[in-house]
């Protein structure tokens, strides 16, 4: 096996060992090492003694640690062990093809479906789990990745390399487009044989915003979970032809703080709102208060718990 290492002020160097002589503790202290390198000089003195040829690895590599980034382990294994069916389909509609993921309920009847919209870092695994505990209600969940198409190579979220790429192209979707994903979403979940025709909108951060917006936009809209995203322009409300429900953290200054100036202007509108906060919860606390979420503080897996419980008890009245 063939083994690089820089020393500092030296030239990289390579030689050939055993396997036998090659253990965990030396290949991370030297990996970890290359990485606290500055970038330029690593990739000119690498490429300069491997070649072109190890260009392409390298860059996987590299590919391999931002994603590495945002990995949520604990959310992809809690879908992996679930019973209920999971899918990955494409959604067309004119020039654009929408990867969407799909997870259906194990029930006799036909389902409510539920439009979910991640959140700013796109789809992500704890995302995808959100559709998993909406089937587990008795919910078709379905959710888009709405940056499909948008990443180098016509990829999605997961080619976008890394979490600041996601939120950046994320940031800068249009209105417009999203609507039309969303539009094309649920003309086709409401199809389904397993659908009964109604259906609602969540979102969570950036996502929860959407939700709130796409309101706006869809009067077949049977209901709206926001969860901590800001309201459209007061202007836009009269076109909401469904219930609003709101979930707010009582830390989330940056969008609790909307909520007073929405009521007043949902209210003149003479539209249903009903927003909650939930005291000591951090924005992302849906996300963050996981049972499994690494480091999730008290208030945010309080909050966590109770808004399931109001959600689903909201679901049933639809």
């Amino acid at each position: 096996m063939i083994v690089l290492w820089l020393n500092p002020g030296e030239e990289v160097q390579t030689t050939l060992v055993s396997e036998e002589l090659l253990n965990i503790q030396f290949v991370c202290s030297c990996f970890i090492f290359c990485l606290k390198l500055e970038v330029s000089k690593f990739w000119r003195r690498l490429l300069e003694t491997l070649g072109q040829s190890m260009k392409s690895i390298l860059l996987s590599l590299s590919l391999l640690i931002a994603g590495s980034a945002t990995a949520q382990d604990w959310a992809k294994a809690k879908i992996e062990k679930s019973p209920r069916h999971h899918e990955w389909v494409k959604v067309k509609h004119g020039d654009r093809e929408v990867n969407c993921y799909v997870t259906y309920p194990e029930v006799k009847d036909k389902a409510t479906a539920v439009i979910v919209i991640h959140e700013i870092y796109g789809m992500t695994d704890w995302a995808r789990s959100v559709t998993d505990d909406l089937a587990e209600a008795g919910y078709i969940a379905i959710e888009p990745d709405l940056l499909s198409g948008m990443a180098p190579g016509g990829g999605g979220t997961a080619e976008m390399g890394g979490q600041d790429n996601a939120t950046a192209a994320v940031s800068k979707l249009s209105p417009d487009q999203v609507t039309a994903d969303l539009d094309a979403v649920a003309k086709y979940v409401s199809a389904l044989p397993s659908c009964n025709g109604k259906i609602a909108v969540a979102g969570f951060c950036w996502g929860g915003g959407q939700a709130f917006r796409y309101a706006t936009n869809n009067k077949d809209l049977k209901a709206a979970f926001v969860f901590y995203g800001t309201p459209p322009s007061e202007g836009d409300m009269a076109r909401i032809n469904c219930p609003v429900y709101g979930f707010y953290g009582g830390n989330d200054g940056r969008v609790t703080q909307t909520v007073p100036d929405a009521t007043k202007q949902m209210k003149a509108a003479n539209k249903t709102y009903e927003p909650v906060t939930y005291d000591g919860a951090g924005h992302g606390f849906m996300r963050m208060g996981e049972a499994e979420a690494p480091k999730a503080s008290a208030a945010n897996r309080k909050a966590h718990d109770e808004a399931w419980v109001r959600w689903k008890e909201l679901l049933k009245k639809i």
